[in-house]
């Protein structure tokens, strides 16, 4: 997942609630003899804790429960921030305070290579508890971006993002759009033509509805289709001159020049109940996204929301890895319980159930053929294995998630306080230079 990240994923701020609760886990009780990311009882039962950002989707799937049932001996515990960057925030405070981890740490794929590179020592060698193997049936790419130059395997992969274009097929037959998604997919294989698109639909559409949700997750899409996006494989930042984040950027001002955002930030509340009111026909769409979409526009969704292939027809917009920090007294048990989340059988559930695409290359060969009755029975395994088969194998930086931010933060001053594009560039500028001290 993802993701929104951040990919993924994703909507309620929970802030120092979450934090306290982490710090909670490593308190004792009169019935169990707790340390710094688990607990085992008296009797022998260990409590793994999981801590995770958005929705990973394991306890929704039911994955957690059928684990429990496999291993008795295990109860797993997850406290989950639906903010990734509040997370990130708080698991750094921990990881410097060396308190409050829990025994897996869920982390976004944009945070991955400041992982490797800076913080490698706090937390497992993967490998060292057998968990090499396991890596080697992801996607190739998933399993490098984890491993630090001297072969320490930091993280398990999850999802990986590939993106297609999400509608509400109501509203576009409202509006005299077609609907017929190889017909959506030529009309808007360009951004160009998206925008297009966009434009005939607010002409016709109902006063209050737009285009899309917002420039950011436009943005996100676009610069997710490159393979060098805002650093170069030595590490240097390439953002402020790069031609396809500019090309991004054009595009996302377009977007709200032409009134075709709902200038809804996303993972707010006002942007989590605009999937239910039909505020925007149209939302850029990581594979990941379609669980989001179920769990916000509820049963009263299904049907109405259809999946075509997105302009370009590729992409990668998040996914996620699971880690064990040094901390954890229970690794061995935590890398039993992500070996079995992250293999085959288990990713083809989280993708039949929440969309959730895998990065086992097994469980990829298995899903193609699926079709959500949600989404107007869309071919959604032949949708995203065809983006996901384009995907590039993107150069991750240290720094994305800082960049990604400022883009977005730039973004929405062009939406809602009507900054000159070109001032909230700079902004966006400064702010990552900031951030980073460069």
């Amino acid at each position: 997942m993802a993701t929104a990240g951040a990919a993924r994923t994703r909507a309620v701020t929970l802030g120092s609630a979450v934090l306290a609760l982490a710090l909670a886990a490593g308190c004792s009780s009169s019935t169990s003899t707790k340390s710094a990311g688990g607990d085992t009882a008296k009797d022998g039962k260990v409590t793994l804790n999981v801590d995770l950002f958005g929705t990973f989707g394991f306890k929704e799937a039911g994955l957690y429960a059928e684990y429990q049932k496999l291993h008795p001996n295990i109860e797993i515990k997850q406290t989950d921030t639906q903010d990734e960057a509040q997370y990130w925030q708080a698991l750094q405070t921990k990881l410097a305070g060396g308190g409050g981890l829990a025994d897996v740490q869920g982390i976004e794929v944009g945070r991955i290579a400041s992982v490797v590179q800076k913080q490698a020592d706090q937390f497992t060698d993967l490998k060292s508890l057998g968990l090499g193997p396991a890596s080697d049936e992801l996607v190739p790419w998933k399993g490098s971006a984890a491993t630090t130059p001297d072969g320490k395997l930091l993280g398990l992969g999850t999802d990986i993002g590939p993106e297609a274009m999400c509608f509400r097929a109501d509203l576009f037959k409202q509006a005299g759009l077609p609907t017929d998604r190889d017909q959506l997919a030529q009309k808007w294989s360009t951004w160009d033509g998206y925008l297009a698109l966009g434009k005939q639909y607010t002409a016709k559409a109902k006063a209050g509805n737009t285009w899309t949700d917002s420039a950011a997750s436009v943005f996100a899409a676009e610069v997710g289709q490159q393979r060098v996006r805002y650093f170069d494989e030595q590490g240097k930042p390439v953002y402020e001159t790069s031609p396809a984040v500019k090309a991004a950027w054009n595009t996302s001002v377009s977007l709200v020049k032409d009134g075709l955002s709902a200038e809804l930030p996303e993972w707010t509340p006002e942007w989590n109940k605009a999937f239910s009111t039909g505020k925007f026909a149209t939302l850029s769409c990581p594979a990941w996204m379609g669980g989001y979409i179920k769990g916000q526009a509820g049963d009263a969704g299904k049907g109405k929301w259809d999946v075509a292939p997105g302009p370009g027809k590729t992409g990668n917009w998040g996914g996620s890895y699971l880690a064990i920090p040094r901390t954890s007294k229970h690794a061995k048990e935590a890398a039993d319980l992500i070996k079995w989340l992250t293999a085959e059988e288990q990713q083809v559930t989280l993708f039949k159930k929440l969309g959730s695409f895998p990065s086992n290359k097994a469980a990829q060969a298995a899903i193609k053929d699926v079709k959500d009755p949600y989404f107007s029975d869309a071919p959604i395994g032949q949708i995203f294995s065809e983006a996901a088969a384009a995907m590039p194998a993107q150069v991750l930086g240290a720094d994305d998630q800082v960049v990604t931010k400022a883009f977005t933060d730039a973004l929405g001053e062009v939406e809602r306080t009507r900054t000159a594009p070109d001032a909230a560039w700079k902004h966006a500028m400064d702010n990552v230079r900031n951030a980073t001290g460069g």
